[in-house]
């Protein structure tokens, strides 16, 4: 599985004509997802795969003969890799809401396209993490920047002992002293990214009212 992040033209069969260079590299689209829009563009990410003999930059050469088209990003995802939209952990996390932080973290490689999500105290002590984070991590502030404010940043290689360059997003939780971090080798993730996150993590103290 692979993700494919690019930037188009925000304009009528601009999709399309993607979606169509990418089939004739041989590509399978399993799923389209709009990241971004701004003014005169949009930010989509497709999930991929290719023959077994395929090369991803075959992708490269597809996209390269859209006018306007840029590839932002690609790179390898785990084939057990899965779609889960906001409105779907949200839903998780209003129906359980005394495991709304651990549903968002089990959540978030999906929904945010990330490899890895952790939860951390305000002191960097990892709480919780998925599989793929890595382990006995500490996270500190002059590295990490402040987990009291949700924003994005580029850890440079050497970040963790046998680790390469990785963006990250930040984000506190609301009504407890721990925040989620996600982590992914590319791309680095867009304000929309991080405004979703924000809006999730906020809403992790959600309370069902009582009948």
């Amino acid at each position: 599985m692979f993700l494919l992040r690019v930037m188009l033209p925000d304009r009528p069969g601009s999709l399309g004509a993607v979606a169509t260079a990418l089939g004739h590299a041989q590509a399978d689209i399993h799923a389209v997802e709009i990241v971004e829009r701004g003014a005169g563009y949009a930010v989509d990410d497709f999930m991929l795969t290719l023959p077994t003999h395929g090369r991803p930059d075959a992708l490269f050469s597809a996209c390269a003969g859209v006018p306007g088209v840029e590839v932002m990003w690609v790179s390898s995802y785990p084939d057990n890799w899965s779609l889960m939209g906001d409105t779907d952990v949200l839903e998780e996390m209003t129906t359980d809401p005394e495991r709304a932080e651990e549903i968002l973290l089990r959540a978030a490689p999906a929904a945010f396209h990330s490899t890895w999500a952790l939860v951390t105290d305000r002191a960097g002590i990892v709480q919780a993490s998925t599989p793929l984070a890595p382990a006995g991590l500490v996270l500190r502030e002059a590295v990490f920047g402040s987990l009291r404010t949700p924003h994005v940043a580029v850890l440079p290689a050497g970040w963790a002992e046998g680790w390469g360059e990785h963006a990250v997003a930040v984000a506190p939780f609301r009504g407890s002293l721990n925040a989620i971090v996600l982590g992914r080798p590319g791309p680095e993730f867009r304000r929309s990214e991080l405004v979703r996150l924000r809006h999730l993590a906020m809403l992790s103290d959600l309370r069902l009212p009582t009948p």
